[in-house]
Formats: C-alpha cells, structure tokens, sequence
C-alpha cells in the first residue's frame, strides 16, 4: 500500500487530536476514582464506547458498500466468514491487551501522582521503537532523536517530586508494556481489518472482562455511579468511542514509532486541562518539557518524511529502469 504525504499528514492530526481526548479524559479517570471502582469505571466506559460505535459502523457500510463488495470479489480465497473470524480473534487480542493496560493505568492511579502516572505511562515512547528493533523493523536515527526529547519532555512535564517506585508506579510502569503492545498489535492488524470493526470487537471485550473484574472485586452502588456520570461519559464517547478509533484510522497510515511520540502529547493536554479546569498552572520546567515534546514530534515528522521522499524516488528509479528493460 503507497502511502501518500497527504494520508501521513491526516493520518498525524487525527493522532493529535486522539491525544488531546485522552489528556483531559485523564482529569476524569482522576475524579472517578473519588466515587467508583477502577474496573466498574472502565467497564462501563468501554461499553458506552462500544454503543457508540454502532452508528458509524452502520453509515459506514451503508457508504461504503461499493468499496466493500469490490474487497471481496478481489478476495475470493477468503470467505466473508473466515474474514469475521479472523476480526474476531484480532479483536479479541488487542481487547486483551487494552484492558491490561487500561485496568493497570487505573489501579495505579490510586496509589501513585497524576504526574508519576503520565510519565512512567509514557515510557511506551522508547518501549516502541525498541520493540521495532527485535521485531526487525528499520527505526531512522531522526525517530530514536524524537524518542528522546519526548520522553524527557515527558519527565520534566510530569515528574515534580522525588522519583521513587511505589507500588502505584511499579503498575502504571507494568502497564505501559501493555500499551507497547497496543499500539504494535494496532499497526499490524488495523491495515488487514477494518479500522471501526476492530475497535468495537475490542471494546466489547475489554469492557466483558472490566465488568467481570468489578463484579468479583468492587462494590457498585447506583448513587455513587450517579456522581461520576460526567466523567463516565466522557471516557466513554469521548476517550473510547472517539479517540480510540481515531487512534485506529491514524496508525493505518502512521508509523509506529511516531505515532507513539504525537499519541505521549496527551501528557502536555493533561496539563493544559488541569490548568483550565483545576486551575494549575505549569512552571517553566513544564513549558519546557512541552517544547521538547513539540520539537520531538516535527523531528520525527520531517525525518520521517525526508526518508519517504527517498524510498519513493528510488522505487521510481526501479520501475523505470525495469520498464525500459522490458
């Protein structure tokens, strides 16, 4: 699949705005906690986020139904059933996964700092590019460069106080491994499975195994449920049902490696939300962090697209060659 300037410029901004959903949802899964139990709070979320999804699938198909007949006449090795399983079984894994990491997140949340958690949740930064290494994927130096400035951006945003592992941060540090593995599940199935599919079959079974969780560990009590509908709602439609699938459509056409440093800004709106809705203010360590985490982003952007560049006119340069051969 070529992948065009134009995708990759798109593919990015939906990838920012995902992290600007996901920064002020973290103000919601703080106040959350103050009421409801941190597997009830996803269980629910995930399962609103599911509902949400319903719609755009259906207009989807209902658009796109040309685009999907054409798909499988092109595809007659594999049925439409063995298709659905196949969806079923990457749902269900990358659900697997996203509730891992979501439940470690949350958990974490009640023994550790807002700011501990954005940075060691972070962490997926470098975990991605160096999980690319092993898997033997090419990471240019502009992204390692990029990786590095975002993280210590990162550090110099969220880390105000004396780093020391506590139990909240050994799990916030343990799930960040599971978001590596999120967002490189994504990349490998989200070009073979459509973007809206995977998302719902993901949610689904993030949000069964969340309630599961709350039903044999937490108490749910209605009144408590009723104070926290606010953020419930917006972690639901707005951080699951949005942002997440925006998360899938971005990576189709995004690296990974660089699709995990513009998704680490969700650190620097965390910031800008708590300055507009719980009134803090960043000092001058957090702006700068906030530079280096903007700068780490169009480093990798322009590297990225100046190797693109090149591949691309080497690629012409063989097709032409071979056609004047032939």
């Amino acid at each position: 699949m070529i992948i065009t300037k134009g995708k990759r410029f798109k593919a990015n901004l939906l990838l920012l705005l995902a992290a600007a959903i996901w920064g002020f949802a973290f103000i919601a899964q703080r106040v959350s906690i103050q009421y409801v139990g941190p597997f009830t709070f996803n269980g629910i979320r995930f399962a609103l986020g599911s509902i949400s999804l319903i719609p755009l699938i259906l207009l989807n198909n209902k658009f796109n139904s040309k685009v999907i007949e054409k798909d499988v006449e092109s595809n007659n090795s594999q049925s439409k059933k063995v298709k659905l399983l196949n969806a079923i079984k990457a749902g269900a894994l990358v659900g697997f996964v996203l509730f891992m990491g979501a439940s470690l997140q949350q958990v974490g949340l009640k023994e550790t700092t807002a700011g501990k958690a954005a940075f060691i949740t972070g962490f997926y930064i470098i975990l991605v590019p160096l999980c690319g290494v092993f898997l033997k994927q090419k990471i240019n130096k502009s992204a390692w460069v990029a990786s590095i400035l975002a993280i210590t951006g990162l550090y110099l945003i969220s880390v105000t106080e004396d780093f020391k592992i506590s139990r909240g941060d050994l799990l916030q540090l343990l799930g960040s491994f599971f978001w590596t593995a999120h967002i490189l599940l994504i990349d490998k199935y989200v070009r073979k499975i459509n973007p809206l599919n995977l998302s719902l079959i993901q949610y689904i079974v993030c949000s069964l195994l969340s309630l599961i969780s709350a039903l044999l560990l937490e108490d749910i009590a209605l009144s408590y449920l009723i104070q926290a509908l606010l953020p419930i709602l917006y972690g639901g439609i707005g951080s699951v049902g949005i942002a997440y699938t925006l998360q899938m459509y971005g990576q189709k056409y995004a690296k990974p490696s660089h699709a995990a440093i513009i998704l680490s800004l969700e650190s620097v709106f965390a910031a800008i939300g708590e300055f507009l809705i719980l009134g803090e203010a960043m000092d001058l360590r957090g702006y700068t962090g906030c530079a280096l985490m903007f700068t780490g982003v169009l480093i990798s952007q322009i590297g990225g697209s100046y190797k693109q560049q090149t591949e691309s006119i080497h690629i012409e340069d063989r097709s032409l060659g071979s056609s004047t051969s032939s």
